[in-house]
């Protein structure tokens, strides 16, 4: 048995009961310690790890229960014999190219990885500055709200509900919630089958795609806009017509009437923010009916308003079905959750329903129980009022930065959302400042990839503020000040 299998790590987070049985395991499964091998005595080990040995003897005792170890009277514990049966015995092989393998790059039917995409790094928390857009403030979430939740749909009567095959069935208490909670918060009403769970919203996004859009389809797209949406219509069509916009949203122009589907987030326009304006929706919805085409709705950001009262959903002023809602719970909520829904006729959601379960049946029916009780005791609304504060404050915050190191720098009135669209000089290109800025520590994020044209300007930028505390906003906005001005 060599010493470096057994070491612990006080404060990584996991009790010492659970270190010890993972790395027990770990070497079992891993060959290290062989079927009939014995381990060290609890005694040797707690002093060897300087822990209690009762420690070790709960965590022996758990791996009994399980099947990986034997306990035998007055001689120890010893790894189960039959603990490898199944297994099949094959040296592990590293398949680095085979001679006669397939030709993928002729093979693929397209390349997903070469679309344009907002990118950022994974350790983006290392950074002093990260005004990025789309993660969270981890001293906002509401920890002991959410610990509730899951606990309770761990419950024994919880799991029996929920742990057999739904097929394509929802959390009939979330479709509930969401129907009777968090829709008429935005002023939309509708039945339990015209409402649908997905992996986010770019998840409804994806199942529209698949059920509505081929080669013939004409799809038009904000410009600047979400890159995501784009690409996801792009994998269906090349058809996509870029629609301009200004100071009160999507303009509805003459680029409307060859549309067959509009992709809007008109709440907080993405990556603007602006947000549309009743006369602007209302003209919308008179377009969609006479040029006869359908508006795909994505209420982004429609929790975060800092200014007069929150507008309603373009869906809530819809006459003629001509509007399909898309939503999500992992704005507010934690965007590793990956839990949104749509809103559609019921004929269409069946028809998404029948397509998702081709996907992926539906979403973990766990989650969905633990966010309709989290929803239904009333932690959402009381998380949305304390986002809401805090990120007005940042807001204001950051507003006022700009204004006073950045004068020269032009950007769209926001009232909401997490983030500024800046345009820099004409002379900026914004990804050479995103270099030069992460290595200072501040992450921001160029905007050229929300431009339908990958030639468009290289200017613009976004400046988030939803996972920056308030008080770096300033010297951060500071710093990135003094390197736009540098000569260069």
């Amino acid at each position: 048995m060599r010493d470096q299998l057994f070491h612990l790590t006080p404060d990584s987070g996991t009790g010492l009961q659970a270190q010890l049985r993972e790395m027990v395991v770990h070497a079992i499964l891993g060959g290290q310690i062989p079927p009939g091998a014995p381990l060290p005595s609890c005694r040797s080990l707690a002093s060897r790890l300087g822990i209690a040995r009762n420690t070790v003897v709960l965590a022996y005792q758990h791996l009994v229960d399980e099947g990986y170890l034997v306990s035998r009277e007055r001689s120890g514990y010893f790894v189960a014999d039959d603990i490898m049966a199944g297994r099949v015995n094959v040296a592990p092989t590293l398949h680095s190219g085979a001679i006669f393998g397939p030709d993928w790059g002729a093979r693929l039917r397209f390349n997903p990885s070469t679309q344009r995409n907002v990118s950022r790094p994974t350790d983006w928390q290392r950074f002093h500055y990260p005004f990025i857009y789309g993660q969270f403030d981890q001293a906002l979430f509401p920890v002991a709200d959410w610990r509730e939740c899951a606990h309770r749909a761990l419950s024994v009567a919880a799991i029996k509900r929920w742990a057999s095959d739904r097929v394509d069935r929802d959390d009939p208490e979330l479709v509930e919630q969401i129907r009777t909670r968090v829709l008429p918060r935005r002023g939309v009403w509708a039945a339990a089958d015209q409402i649908l769970v997905t992996v986010g919203a770019q998840h409804a996004l994806y199942l529209l795609a698949q059920l509505l859009v081929d080669t013939r389809t004409t799809v038009g797209m904000e410009d600047p806009g979400y890159p995501d949406a784009r690409n996801i219509y792009a994998i269906q069509t090349r058809r996509l017509v870029p629609l301009a916009l200004d100071e009160q949203g999507l303009i509805p122009g003459p680029g409307l009437d060859d549309c067959d589907y509009v992709y809007v987030t008109p709440s907080h326009q993405h990556p603007t923010t602006v947000t549309m304006s009743i006369a602007r929706r209302r003209e919308l919805l008179t377009r969609a009916v006479d040029a006869d085409f359908v508006i795909i709705e994505d209420d982004y950001e429609a929790e975060t308003n800092y200014v007069g009262e929150a507008t309603p959903a373009l869906k809530s002023l819809d006459q003629s079905e001509r509007v399909i809602y898309v939503g999500s719970l992992s704005k507010t909520l934690a965007p590793g959750l990956r839990l949104g829904f749509m809103v559609a006729p019921a004929d269409l959601i069946s028809e998404a329903r029948a397509l998702r379960r081709l996907m992926l049946r539906h979403p973990p029916a766990n989650n969905q129980r633990a966010v309709a009780l989290f929803l239904s005791l009333g932690h959402h609304d009381s998380l949305v009022r304390r986002l809401s504060h805090a990120y007005k404050e940042r807001w204001q915050a950051l507003g006022e930065a700009l204004a006073t190191e950045l004068p020269e720098s032009a950007r769209v009135p926001t009232f909401g959302g997490t983030a500024y669209w800046v345009e820099g000089p004409t002379s900026l290109d914004a990804r050479e400042l995103a270099v030069g800025a992460a290595e200072q520590g501040i992450l921001i994020e160029p905007g050229d990839v929300h431009f339908a044209d990958p030639d468009g300007p290289r200017n613009f930028f976004r400046l988030g503020f939803s996972s920056i505390p308030v008080d770096r906003i300033r010297p951060g906005i500071n710093a990135l000040a003094k390197l736009i001005r540098a000569p260069a």
